[in-house]
């Protein structure tokens, strides 16, 4: 697997877990929580859409959350290296979705 490749899916996985803490300071419901991540996990292979800091700041601001940006970049750089200790692990099911809407995507 190429470098591109492995750096791209600790990017969705980043931004997956991104997401799930975001959507928890949104107080989204499960299924919200679920499509909310998802959707920060697709950006990853979207360069048009990539800019994660701006979309959580946008909706931080929407609902009244109060959040600098250097937590939101902190948070962020949390979950880039739990993403990178997931990868180092052995796969598991988020794996397979990454790969899953990776997929989708290119189609």
């Amino acid at each position: 697997m190429s470098n591109l490749r492995i750096d791209t899916m600790r990017m969705a996985r980043r931004n997956k877990l991104v997401g799930m803490w975001a959507a928890n300071k949104l107080n989204l419901v499960e299924s919200d929580t679920k499509t909310y991540s998802d959707d920060l996990a697709k950006a990853a292979f979207d360069v048009n859409q990539n800019d994660i800091l701006a979309k959580i700041r946008s909706d931080f601001d929407a609902a009244g959350i109060v959040q600098s940006d250097e937590e939101i970049l902190a948070m962020m750089n949390q979950c880039w290296l739990n993403a990178g200790n997931q990868s180092a692990q052995s796969s598991d099911t988020s794996d397979g979705a990454l790969v899953q809407i990776a997929r989708n995507l290119m189609r």
